[in-house]
């Protein structure tokens, strides 16, 4: 799971993510992206993490897409139909890793600072809650080298700003600095800077992992299947799950916990 442009660390039921590329300011090449993918599918099944912190190093959270990385996707071909799908089948790919953050078991909380450009804003939609230092901008940034957006941000963050901003920013490319993206929703808190903005995703990050983690997973589940469907079929999607797991032993922990007036215990799901 550990790797050159990823490193992971675990205590106490919150796993740290960080991206690792601080000398080219976390843009993400092959080896980047396999590595998020990697780490996002192991974590999701390790049953001692209850919650995900994400990070970055360096002066940015991350450049977005490594553009020599992207160059070198389009070399030429005697066929253009086989290139095509051979391209097809890449940006599929691409995409599966992110489809990793969002899948995961355990909620995803970013820590973002400085720019996050591009993949960047794709791999935060894909997260549950955003917490951002003053000085992060947010940019969809693929207009800018004639790319449409592909790997989420136009799929995921119109659930979590409106439609009419979303457009603006996908068709021109304009920076959102940390003070709007908080007005609209997108980020949950602002902190000052970097390091304040890591203590307070971690702050969420231990709360979330203090919780029932069969109950956190289950409305990680209904949120993420709800998301598009009509709500009659969101009701019938979690009453299916609570008709399976309110007979769990967390039920009678937090019940005991709550009358006893002491902290719950709750043990570990199963891989």
């Amino acid at each position: 799971m550990e790797s050159a442009r990823v490193s992971v660390e675990i205590a106490d039921g919150v796993a740290e993510v960080t991206l690792a590329r601080p000398d080219r300011l976390n843009a993400m090449d092959q080896a980047m992206f396999a590595a998020i993918g990697d780490s996002f599918r192991a974590l999701g099944r390790d049953p001692k993490v209850r919650a995900i912190l994400l990070v970055g190093e360096g002066r940015h959270f991350t450049a977005g897409l490594d553009l020599d990385y992207a160059a070198s996707q389009f070399a030429p071909s005697a066929d253009p139909g086989r290139a095509a799908e051979a391209r097809l089948r890449h940006i599929e790919w691409l995409q599966d890793m992110f489809n990793a953050v969002e899948a995961a078991r355990a909620p995803v909380v970013a820590a973002i600072h400085g720019g996050c450009i591009g993949a960047g804003v794709d791999l935060a939609a894909a997260c549950d809650i955003r917490v951002a230092s003053a000085d992060t901008f947010f940019q969809i940034a693929e207009v800018d080298v004639a790319i449409t957006a592909d790997l989420g941000t136009l799929q995921r963050m119109g659930h979590l700003i409106p439609q009419g901003l979303l457009r603006e920013l996908a068709y021109t490319g304009r920076r959102m600095d940390a003070e709007e993206a908080a007005r609209l929703g997108f980020v949950n808190a602002v902190a000052p800077d970097r390091d304040a903005a890591i203590a307070a995703g971690r702050a969420i990050a231990e709360a979330i992992a203090a919780k029932s983690p069969l109950a956190v997973a289950g409305a990680k589940r209904s949120l993420n299947h709800s998301r598009g469907r009509p709500i009659e079929e969101g009701l019938r999607d979690v009453a299916t799950w609570n008709a399976a797991t309110l007979a769990s032993a967390d039920l009678g922990e937090a019940i005991r916990a709550r009358l006893g007036k002491t902290a719950p215990e709750f043990g570990p799901l199963d891989d």
